[in-house]
Order: C-alpha cells, then structure tokens, then sequence
C-alpha cells in the first residue's frame, strides 16, 4: 500500500510541477516548434504586352529577399527569365546545373520551362533585392511554386 501511494504521489508532484501550458495542452512549448524560414515578395513595375510579338507581355518586378529568406522550389512556366541582383547575395540552383552564389551587380537567365530548385538570400542579416524581367505568354501566371512535399 505505501509503494502505491508513493508512485501516485510522484505522479501528482510531476504532473504539478510540469509547465502550465503543458499540462492543459498535452503538446510542447511554442519554442520547441521548428518555423519555416521567410519567404520573397515580388512586387510588379511594369506589365506590358510585347507590340511586335504577339501573344507575349513583358513584365519587370522587384523581387525582395528578407535576411535568410528563400522562395519554395517553383517555376516560371514557358516564361524566359532574367534576374539582376540589385542588393545582397543570392544563392541559385535551376534543376539540372549546380548552384550558384550572385552577388551585387550580377545576373542570370532562366530558360522557359526551368525548374528553379533553390533561391535564398546568403545572410541572415542584410536584405537581398533583384529586378526580374519576364518575358512570358500573355495571361500565364508567372510562378508556380512545386506542391507541397
């Protein structure tokens, strides 16, 4: 009878002594949670349909990368592709190529149907920001991330 009362007993005192939230939630601490790093925003400039190629609208954004932020896996549809790094470093991998670091006042070109596997800005301290330049069908969204895994 007292080994039985001496578990239940230390049972109630580690119950008591568990962290509230714990107790009413059953799940670990917020802190304990793993978060998703930050993502990109991209802002359109200009949108305009290519006069002497028809189907086809030119479209320049800017394209801001937050300290550590990276864009999820995604591609630009049939779009042809141009990026300048106006701010920070960015890291780059287009499937099929090794990755690349860009730094300010360098540039790349995405082929139609690339598949971008890796965007992400290098520090966890400053921005990154690039123009992009697409040249794309006229009405085509111009990303499409991959679906969640």
């Amino acid at each position: 009878m007292i080994r039985v009362l001496s578990a239940g007993g230390l049972l109630a005192a580690s119950v008591a002594c568990a962290p509230a939230v714990e107790r009413a939630t059953a799940q670990p601490p917020v802190a304990a949670t793993v978060s998703r790093p930050p993502s990109e925003t991209l802002s359109p400039l200009l949108e305009q349909p290519l006069p002497n190629v028809e189907g086809k609208t030119f479209t320049s954004a800017i394209v801001d990368f937050p300290p550590a932020a990276r864009a999820a896996p995604h591609r630009h549809g049939q779009a042809f592709v141009y990026a300048y790094v106006l701010e920070g470093t960015v890291r780059s991998r287009l499937g099929g190529e090794p990755v690349r670091t860009y730094r300010r006042g360098e540039n790349w070109v995405e082929p139609p149907g690339a598949h971008h596997v890796l965007t992400e800005n290098t520090s966890r301290t400053r921005p990154a920001k690039l123009l992009v330049v697409f040249v794309s069908d006229t009405g085509d969204k111009l990303k499409a991330d991959d679906p969640p895994r």
